[in-house]
């Protein structure tokens, strides 16, 4: 045991699973606000499970959007995630049952933990070790996020309204070290605020989807 939790792949992927675990919590109080129930909102966490389309879920119906456009947004947002796919089957080459698992528990974090090492051993380690850590983290802390929203009445009188915002700018922000990641950024952050006072909530956010694929499409054309 101790050589396993002496692997650095296992510390990265325990600190990564408590570190993002922890943002259901925000996700489990401000799913209750936009009118979903308990179960729901653990269906989500256990289901869904990627914290991006799960936040932009319950953003777009707390923002009166239409579940059409809450779907959209958290399906575009989703799409990563079988990019993701592609490059650790590759990489990891899961058997069995455990390929349907490996799938399920693709998340940025697993992905960033397995892509950092340097050793088949290592990326196997760091893989598992941060899918699993989060997925069990993450779904406690919704359940937890959940009840006490029940308990506690609106968490929107708490601030938690704002958690979202502040739980994407945490996961995005060490993603714009690169200056295309950048400017993206800045070109989706202007289109969101220019069509949210002209468009019906959702869309904006399904906007700068389409204006961050467009981009990614250009430079691979030009490539």
């Amino acid at each position: 045991m101790k050589p396993f939790l002496q692997s650095p792949a296992v510390r990265m992927g325990l600190s990564i699973s408590v570190a993002t675990g922890l943002y259901g919590l925000s996700f489990g109080a401000l799913s209750v606000a936009a009118g979903l129930d308990f179960w729901q909102t653990m269906g989500l966490s256990l289901l869904m499970y990627t914290g991006g389309s799960q936040f932009a879920f319950v953003g777009v119906l707390a923002g009166g959007g239409a579940p059409a456009s809450a779907v959209g947004a958290a399906s575009l947002l989703g799409v990563r995630n079988a990019i993701y796919g592609m490059q650790l089957n590759a990489l990891l080459r899961p058997r069995g049952w455990l390929k349907p698992v490996a799938a399920q528990l693709t998340i940025d974090e697993s992905t960033a933990t397995a892509s950092a090492q340097t050793t088949p051993e290592e990326q196997q380690r760091g893989f598992w070790t941060a899918a699993i850590g989060v997925f069990i983290v993450w779904n406690v802390c919704t359940a937890l996020g959940a009840w006490a929203g029940n308990a506690l009445g609106d968490p929107r009188q708490f601030g938690l309204d704002g958690a979202a915002v502040a739980a994407f700018l945490a996961l995005l922000w060490p993603r714009l070290r690169q200056r295309d990641a950048r400017a993206i950024a800045v070109c989706c952050a202007l289109v969101t605020l220019l069509a949210v006072p002209v468009v019906a909530p959702g869309l904006p956010i399904l906007l700068a989807a389409l204006v961050a694929i467009g981009w990614g499409w250009l430079r691979r054309e030009g490539r």
